[in-house]
C-alpha cells in the first residue's frame, strides 16, 4: 500500500479534523493516538474505522503485532503523523474510531460509580476514569453537559480506561430519579459538609457525586445527596483539584467496601 505523504490527503484531513469538537459531534468519530491507547481500543473491541501509522516511527514488537491484527490500516509519513499528534514526538500510530453512546438505564453499576456535574477540564475527566479503573469502580456518569467525553485530552489522560468503563451522559434530575429507583446511595462532596470523609462507610451500591471545578455542587444538587462529605484543608487552599479529590475519596471508599463484612 502506498504511503501517504500529503498533509492535504482526505483521509489525513478527516483524522486531523477530529481534534475539533464540531467534527466529532457531526461525524460520531474520534481520534486515538499512541501505541498503548490504540492497543486498548482494539483489545476492548471498539469499532475502528481506520488506523494511520508511520512505519519509520513504529519499532516495537508490540506495535508490529498490533498492526498485524488490524485490517483497515494506512501507512503515512512521519511528517503526516506529526500533523495529527497533539504533542511532539508522536509514537507513530493513530486510530479513527466510532463513539459509543450509553443511555441511562442501559447499564447498572453493581457496586460503585462516579457522577460528575458539568466538568470543564478534559484532563480531570480522563484522570478520574483512570482512577476508577484502578479501584474497580463500575462506571462514570456525566451530568448536564460539560467537556466532550471524546476530547483528545480525555482519551489520553484515561490511559485506555475510557475503552473499558461505561460512560453514561444524562441530565441531573433524570439521573437522581433513576438513582433513587435503583436504591443507590448518593455521596456528595462539599466544603461545608459536617461529615469527615474518613468516617463514612458507604452503603453498597453507592455513587460519588462531584460538582464542577469552578462551582462544585449547588444547593439543589447537594440536597439531592443522601450524605455529603468534606476533605480537611489544613493549609491556605480551600479545595483540591477535582481529579485529586475524586482519587482520595475513591480509594477510601473502595477500601471500605472491600473490608466491610
Amino acid at each position: 500500500m502506498e504511503t501517504i505523504t500529503s498533509l492535504s490527503n482526505p483521509l489525513v484531513k478527516r483524522a486531523r479534523s477530529l481534534r475539533q469538537r464540531k467534527a466529532r459531534l457531526e461525524s460520531g468519530l474520534f481520534l486515538v493516538e499512541g501505541i498503548h491507547h490504540v492497543g486498548e481500543l482494539v483489545e476492548a473491541g471498539w469499532d475502528v474505522e481506520n488506523v494511520l501509522y508511520a512505519p519509520e516511527l513504529l519499532t516495537s514488537s508490540f506495535a508490529r503485532s498490533l498492526l498485524s491484527r488490524l485490517e483497515e490500516k494506512q501507512p503515512v509519513s512521519a511528517a503526516v503523523m506529526e500533523s495529527l499528534a497533539e504533542k511532539e514526538n508522536p509514537q507513530g500510530i493513530a486510530a479513527v474510531a466510532r463513539q459509543r453512546k450509553t443511555r441511562l438505564g442501559e447499564y447498572k453499576p453493581r457496586k460503585s460509580a462516579v457522577a460528575l456535574v458539568s466538568p470543564q477540564d478534559p484532563g480531570n475527566v480522563g484522570t478520574i476514569l483512570r482512577t476508577m479503573d484502578a479501584v474497580g469502580a463500575d462506571c462514570l456518569f456525566l451530568l448536564d453537559g460539560g467537556t466532550d467525553l471524546y476530547h483528545p485530552t480525555v482519551v489520553r489522560a484515561s490511559m485506555g480506561a475510557l475503552f473499558w468503563k461505561p460512560v453514561i451522559q444524562a441530565g441531573f434530575d433524570e439521573f437522581v430519579s433513576w438513582a433513587r429507583r435503583e436504591n443507590f446511595q448518593l455521596i456528595g462532596t462539599s466544603a461545608k459538609a459536617d461529615v469527615d470523609y474518613q468516617t463514612l462507610v458507604p452503603q453498597v451500591p453507592w455513587i460519588l457525586l462531584l460538582g464542577s471545578e469552578q462551582k462544585g455542587l449547588n444547593a439543589a444538587q447537594t440536597a439531592a445527596c443522601d450524605v455529603t462529605v468534606s476533605l480537611p484543608m489544613k493549609g491556605r487552599v480551600s479545595s483540591l483539584n477535582l481529579a485529586v479529590a475524586a482519587g482520595v475519596l475513591l480509594y477510601r471508599y473502595a477500601l471500605a467496601e472491600e473490608t466491610t463484612p
